[in-house]
């Protein structure tokens, strides 16, 4: 696998909270959201690298018992990314949801 997040994928992402590495998510989400509909390549770009950042979540041992939440939030970004059609998600309403991570991580900072 090639990492977009070469610093973060060498272990820098495992020093980072859960609600740290949820707004850093939401960041690309926000990223992917902003260029739907105007720029193909940079749309699929950022959604690539919030999927990255999803998995490195998943691969986090500390949030074993948190698995299915954030993996429930991968699947709910896919169905945004194609059109909402199973939990009638968008990328607008899950740049919402992210932004309370980036809001709490930075409260704590």
């Amino acid at each position: 696998m090639i990492f977009q997040h070469k610093k973060l994928a060498a272990g820098r992402w495992y020093e980072l909270s859960l609600a740290q590495q949820l707004g850093n998510i939401g960041s690309e989400v926000s990223r992917t959201a902003n260029w739907q509909n105007k720029d193909k390549k940079l749309f699929w770009g950022a959604a690539e690298r919030a999927l990255e950042l999803f998995d490195l979540t998943l691969n986090d041992s500390r949030w074993k018992g948190r698995y299915w939440e954030i993996a429930r939030a991968r699947e709910v970004f896919c169905d945004a990314l194609y059109g909402g059609e199973m939990y009638k998600s968008s990328l607008q309403n899950l740049v919402g949801y992210f932004d309370r991570f980036a809001l709490a991580a930075m409260s704590k900072a």
